[in-house]
């Protein structure tokens, strides 16, 4: 195709078939000049120059130029037609609904309706107006964007935009125009897009002059929708950048300042009439070619200014976003000062607000812990916004980020009440006592050093002397701390000393104050604690004269609280007060001091150690300078004296115990007896708490060697031999449970303690031929001198010797039984109850030996049934003679075959005796059961004893009666057979077999009567 520049068109369709297919990039100045001007028909041309929208800024205005050329005859056509001479004096522009405006509506729809083509160049002259305004507020708003940075040459300025005729009405048309910048949006849109969303656009990118530009062109249009635009802007923007947006109050009016109107044109063309646009909008068919539609884009319309309560509203809805949104004091600060600038109402407290979070969000001098906003912050109570102020603040910086901080703060909110009408004089000091009461100690310490009466008042932090004591000592007592002790005196050496005369009255009222005080701090269902608060409430009625009485006794709970630290066994200071009437409180913290003093934490290695806690416990428990009771009052020296010893003897260091009670000078001096008690309880304490019976090492070493402290007493060897008894006892392994070895602590706690022997008997089957050492071990265990209990011993070693069939030492056994209670009954009668029980064990051992049917020495066997019928009581003496009587068989038969053998020549009369007395027993074996009953029934035809049974249950109930040991063989019964065979290790099938063989004689002769 011919270039445009050069085509010739020769007739109207050609022109108008080359225009409608050339390319928008192809279109030039001088090919639309020649067209256009070549072709007749004034609606095709406007048609033309509206359907065309180029981003070539001077052949838009070309084009736009034209359109309005071509469409002006036109305008002049509908304004005659609108204007009749005789309407002259009521019509006119006149926009208000007047009669004439109805005339000439009427007239020019009458006229729209003959000439439709004028209608339609009327309606095309209304856009092409709109966008010529469009296009200058483009090539204006070039100028505000910002330089970009170009390559040489593209950064010059067309001639074309130097010599706008438009420009030349602008008020600002006699400055230097500005170079244009490359466009955020095409001129092609910004011709035909919404202003609203063009004004937004440029202000949430940035471009706040560009904003101010179009809103001033286009006000008309723009003005409702202003806080739209603003809204648009992002909140982390500092405010400064946009205040020319921001909205004003005028203080003449009292509502919102309009914003300056600059119209690209003074007057409006005559087709932009209301009436003439209503006229237009009748007209269905024709083709709206408006492009600033707002109505259902932008529903918060504000079209009348605002008032200053809403303008107000609306600054304070603004702050909270850049708040909630971004956190940016700095811009809400900004926001606040600009809008108090401009008049805006009521923004002195959202500035108080602002500036005090400010000072929370960046001169605190860590950073906060949490996102702080406006709504946050005026919801926060008093207390919570002091500790958010001095959140991690070092405690040496506290007394100053006070006065930076808390101070101003705390000011503020008075003054506030004031202006609200409800005054609060005390809220200063009554927010700051409250947060002092739940601070730590060392804050507490660095405020009141900033606080000392010896301070200028203005320099003060409390300058309230009374309150400071009061509030000192509602922290302190009110402290669970146990280790801030040197902090507590830092408190206490801040405070005031007042110089008060002394008064009995008033000494009795403080003391009564202070077991009032302990009474109310004690822990109880209702109250588990007693907070500071709640002790600040207790001393807030005390007068000067009472508080200095509470400092004296302060300072004397300080020193005892330093001194139980100072041994590890600290309490709190209201420890003080609780056990200032209990003496079982005290005296258990006195042993805990003792006794912890040396463990193994706090080891004690020196004599002067020792001394330097017995000084200090009888330092607690006396009376100070003043007068004033320690923390052990209700303990006597000598009580002190006994605890401080116990504890010492509880670590096991007899030799400083043995140093301090020999050493004449030494403040430790009990009586003699008052040692030896406390000696024996820590020797026992050792043992109870031994878990082995060896005294030879741990618990029960200690237990022993605690009795060397002293010289020997009756009481200090008992016990010491006690713990020798346990020592062997624990040696014969004797058990509690199957499993588990017997602990001393269940040996002290044995009622029957020869009870232990008899066990020690039963599991230890060589035991019974160390009689003397169990004789021994019964001495030890608490029988010395006990005639009894030796009878009893010597029995149970006679029967246990009796169960292994070990004859000889059974009757040893037996005989040094009656030797002792035949000496007994000549010292001391035959009516006294223990020889009546020695007896009854003598005669019931002697007489279980005689009638043992394989003890051979019948020489022995006649001696203790002898002495068995000696010392049986009468009632009994029947049941020995029938034993008596086979003796006697038995013996005669002896005799016998002694005789026999004599004369048959036996060499050996001891191997005859043997011999003849193994053909009888196979004799008596071989007996029949009826001939052994016949012969029984023939000696003792009338005997009680003819039912055997019975005997041996009545005679276990009188001897088991009277015999204190557990176990062993009893009188007419087979159980000490069983347990002796029971407790022996693995033996050969010879010796089971002799064991059967035995048992069944036993069996057979308890049939025929022999037990």
């Amino acid at each position: 195709m011919t270039s445009p520049s050069t085509s010739n068109p020769s007739s109207t369709a050609d022109l108008s078939a080359q225009w409608t297919h050339l390319s928008d990039d192809e279109l030039t100045e001088d090919f639309a000049r020649r067209c256009l001007n070549a072709v007749a028909d004034d609606v095709w041309v406007a048609a033309a120059c509206v359907d065309r929208l180029l981003e070539d800024v001077s052949l838009q205005r070309t084009l736009l130029d034209m359109g309005l050329s071509r469409t002006e005859s036109a305008s002049r056509r509908i304004q005659a037609a609108s204007e009749e001479p005789s309407d002259e004096a009521d019509g006119g522009r006149d926009d208000t609904g007047a009669p004439g405006d109805e005339r000439k509506r009427r007239a020019l729809s009458s006229y729209f309706q003959d000439e439709p083509a004028d209608a339609q160049l009327c309606q095309m002259r209304i856009t092409l107006l709109e966008r010529l305004d469009r296009l200058n507020t483009f090539v204006e708003v070039c100028k505000e964007l910002p330089l970009q940075e170009t390559e040489a040459g593209q950064g010059d300025i067309d001639e074309e935009w130097e010599d706008d005729p438009w420009g030349e009405t602008d008020e600002g048309s006699n400055t230097p125009t500005k170079p244009m910048a490359e466009p955020l949006i095409p001129l092609s849109s910004f011709m035909v897009d919404d202003l609203l969303d063009l004004s937004c656009l440029h202000a949430s990118l940035g471009y706040y002059s560009a904003v101010r530009v179009i809103m001033e062109r286009h006000a008309s249009t723009l003005w409702q929708y202003r806080f739209v635009i603003l809204d648009s802007i992002p909140e982390h923007i500092p405010p400064a950048d946009y205040r020319d947006l921001l909205p004003e109050l005028d203080m003449s009016s009292g509502e919102e300042r309009p914003i300056q109107h600059r119209p690209w044109r003074e007057e409006m063309d005559w087709v932009e009439q209301p009436f003439v646009r209503e006229t237009l909008s009748h007209f269905g068919s024709l083709i709206d070619f408006a492009a600033d539609s707002l109505v259902d884009i932008a529903p918060s319309a504000q079209l009348l200014p605002l008032s200053s309560d809403a303008l107000t509203a609306w600054y304070r809805k603004r702050i909270n976003n850049v708040m909630a949104n971004s956190g940016m004091l700095d811009n809400a600060l900004s926001l606040v000062q600009h809008a108090a600038s401009q008049g805006v109402p009521d923004m002195d407290e959202v500035g108080e607000e602002l500036s005090l979070l400010s000072r929370l969000v960046y001169e605190v001098p860590t950073e906060p812990s949490t996102d702080w906003t406006l709504e946050r912050w005026k919801n926060l109570d008093p207390a919570a916004a002091i500790r958010a102020y001095l959140e991690d603040t070092p405690a040496e910086d506290v007394p100053r980020q006070i006065n930076k901080l808390v101070m101003p703060y705390l000011f503020v909110l008075e003054s506030r009440a004031e202006r609200e009408g409800h005054p609060e004089p005390e809220l200063v000091n009554r927010s700051l006592y409250d947060y002092i009461l739940q601070a730590p100690l060392d804050i507490v310490a660095a405020i009141f050093e900033a606080s000392k009466p010896t301070l200028p008042p203005a320099k003060r932090l409390l300058r309230s002397d009374e309150d400071m004591v009061r509030v000192a000592l509602a922290c302190l007592y009110g402290s669970d701390s146990l280790d801030e002790w040197p902090t507590m005196s830092r408190i206490f050496e801040c405070l005031p000393a007042w110089e008060v005369p002394a008064d009995e009255d008033e000494a009795d009222e403080a003391d009564t104050t202070i077991t009032s005080l302990g009474a109310f701090v004690a822990p109880s269902t209702s109250q588990p604690r007693a907070t500071p608060a709640d002790l600040l409430l207790f001393f807030q009625p005390l007068p000067s004269h009472s508080l200095s009485r509470a400092l004296d006794i302060l300072d004397v709970h300080l020193e005892s609280g330093e001194i139980l630290s100072r041994w590890s066994v600290p309490a709190p200071l209201r420890w003080f007060l609780q056990s200032n009437g209990k003496l079982s409180e005290q005296r258990a913290r006195a042993t805990r001091m003792a006794r912890q003093a040396g463990g193994k934490d706090d080891k004690l290695e020196s004599l002067e150690d020792w001394e330097w806690l017995l000084d200090d416990m009888l330092k607690l428990s006396g009376s100070g300078e003043s007068g004033l009771k320690g923390a052990f009052c209700l303990l006597s020296g000598d009580e002190i004296l006994r605890i401080f010893l116990n504890g010492l003897l509880s670590t096991g260091r007899f030799d400083i115990a043995r140093s301090l009670l020999r050493t004449p000078k030494s403040r430790l001096q009990l009586p003699p007896a008052a040692v030896e008690d406390v000696c024996l309880a820590c020797s026992r304490e050792f043992y109870d708490n031994a878990s082995s019976g060896n005294y030879h090492f741990g618990d029960m070493k200690l237990a022993y060697d605690c009795l060397d402290v002293l010289l020997m007493s009756e009481r200090i060897t008992q016990e010491k031999e006690f713990i020798e008894a346990t020592s062997r006892l624990c040696s014969f392994n004797l058990m509690s449970s199957p499993g588990t070895p017997i602990t001393p602590i269940e040996i002290r706690l044995t009622k029957d303690r020869l009870s232990l022997v008899s066990r020690v008997l039963s599991s230890n089957p060589e035991a019974y031929k160390h009689s003397q050492v169990i004789l021994e071990l019964v001495q030890k265990l608490g029988f010395a001198g006990n005639v009894v209990a030796d009878v009893k011993t010597l029995a149970m070693l006679s029967d246990t010797a009796l169960t292994a069939e070990d004859f000889d030492r059974a009757y040893e056994n037996c005989s040094k039984m009656v030797d002792l209670v035949m000496n007994l009954r000549a010292s001391r009668g035959l009516h006294d109850p223990e020889i009546q029980q020695a007896s009854e064990v003598c005669w019931v051992s002697c007489f279980q030996l005689g009638r043992h049917p394989e003890f051979e020495d019948l020489s022995k066997r006649g001696n203790v049934l002898a002495r068995a019928m000696e010392l049986c009581p009468p009632e009994r003496l029947l049941d020995i003679l029938t034993s008596w009587r086979r003796f006697e068989q038995e013996d005669l038969e002896s005799r016998r075959e002694k005789k026999s053998a004599r004369r048959s020549g036996a060499k050996s009369a001891n191997g005859t005796h043997v011999k003849r007395r193994t053909e009888n027993g196979s004799r008596y074996l071989t007996d029949t059961l009826a001939s052994r009953l016949q012969r029984l029934q023939q000696h003792v035809p009338s005997s009680p004893l003819i039912n055997a049974p019975e005997f041996a249950k009545e005679a276990l109930h009188s001897v088991a009666a009277n015999f204190s040991f557990a176990r062993g063989r009893t009188l007419f019964s087979e159980g000490g057979e069983r347990s002796r065979s029971g407790s022996r290790t693995r033996i050969d099938a010879a010796e089971v077999q002799a064991q059967a063989s035995r048992a069944l004689q036993k069996g057979l002769g308890w049939l025929l009567g022999d037990e």
